[in-house]
C-alpha cells in the first residue's frame, strides 16, 4: 500500500474504531494523499499530534509604539496587523479609506477581516475578488484546526455562523485547508474606479501570533489610487 499501512489499520479507520496512528503513519498517509505541508501538518492536528516541523509560537501581545511608527511609515501603502483569527488589532489611515471603514469607531469585537466581509456592506462592496468567501473558510479551518477546543476561536466561528448562513453551510461543505497567502486584491472604489494591488504578508518571527499585511501597487493605475488615498 502507498502508504505502508495494513489492511487491518484501514478497516478499523472505516469501522470508526481507536487506531491512535504513530507520526509513521500519519506520514505515510500524507505522502500517499500528496498532502501540502499545510495540509499534513492540519492532520497532525487533528491527530493530536506535534507536527514534524512544528516550532514554538511566539504570540504578539499588544501593538508596540514602533509596530505603529511602522504601520503609519509604510504610508500610503495601505497596512494593517492581523492575529491569527483574522482580528485587525492595528492599521494605518491608507488601510481604512482603501476599505471605508473607520476602524477607530468600530467595537473591538467587529474588527476581523471574515466577519468585516459578512456584515459590512462597504467593505464588502470594495473586494472584486471571486470565490472570497470559500477562501475566507479554508483559511479559517486550517488556522482553527491549531485551537481546537478553544471557546474563543469557538465563539468566533459562532459569531460568522451567526452572520452568515451562507458562511455556516460552506463550513459544513467544504473541508480544504488554506494558508494565508499572497495575492493580488482586486479592489473597485467609489472614487477611484477598479484597480488591483498586491497583497503582501509578512511575520515578524517564525509562525509569530500576528502578521502585517500590506498592499503594494503593481502599475500606474495602483500608484495613483494610493497616491489619492495618501491625500484624502
Amino acid at each position: 500500500m502507498l502508504a505502508d499501512v495494513g489492511v487491518t489499520w484501514y478497516t478499523w479507520l472505516e469501522q470508526g474504531r481507536e487506531v491512535n496512528p504513530s507520526e509513521a503513519v500519519l506520514v505515510g498517509v500524507a505522502n500517499a494523499l500528496q498532502c501540502s505541508p499545510l495540509e499534513t501538518r492540519h492532520l497532525f492536528v487533528l491527530a493530536g499530534l506535534t507536527p514534524p516541523e512544528a516550532t514554538q509560537v511566539t504570540v504578539c501581545e499588544g501593538i508596540s509604539p514602533g509596530t505603529r511608527r511602522m504601520l503609519d511609515s509604510l504610508m500610503p501603502q495601505p497596512a494593517s496587523i492581523q492575529k491569527p483569527n483574522f482580528d485587525i488589532v492595528a492599521w494605518n489611515d491608507s488601510f481604512c479609506r482603501l476599505m471605508g471603514v473607520d476602524f477607530a469607531t468600530l467595537p473591538e469585537e467587529d474588527r476581523n477581516c471574515i466577519y468585516l466581509y459578512l456584515t459590512h456592506e462597504t467593505w464588502r462592496s470594495r473586494i472584486e475578488n471571486r470565490d472570497v468567501l470559500p477562501t475566507f473558510v479554508s483559511y479559517f479551518r486550517a488556522a482553527m484546526a491549531e485551537h481546537r477546543g478553544d471557546p474563543a476561536w469557538e465563539n468566533k466561528l459562532a459569531r460568522f455562523f451567526a452572520a452568515s448562513s451562507e458562511f455556516e453551510a460552506l463550513w459544513h461543505q467544504r473541508y480544504e485547508v488554506r494558508g494565508v497567502e499572497n495575492q493580488i486584491k482586486h479592489f473597485n472604489h467609489p472614487q477611484l474606479g477598479r484597480f488591483s494591488l498586491q497583497q503582501m504578508y509578512w511575520y515578524s518571527a517564525p509562525r509569530n501570533g500576528s502578521r502585517l499585511l500590506v498592499y503594494l501597487p503593481m502599475d500606474e493605475a495602483g500608484e495613483q489610487a494610493l497616491a489619492w488615498l495618501d491625500q484624502h
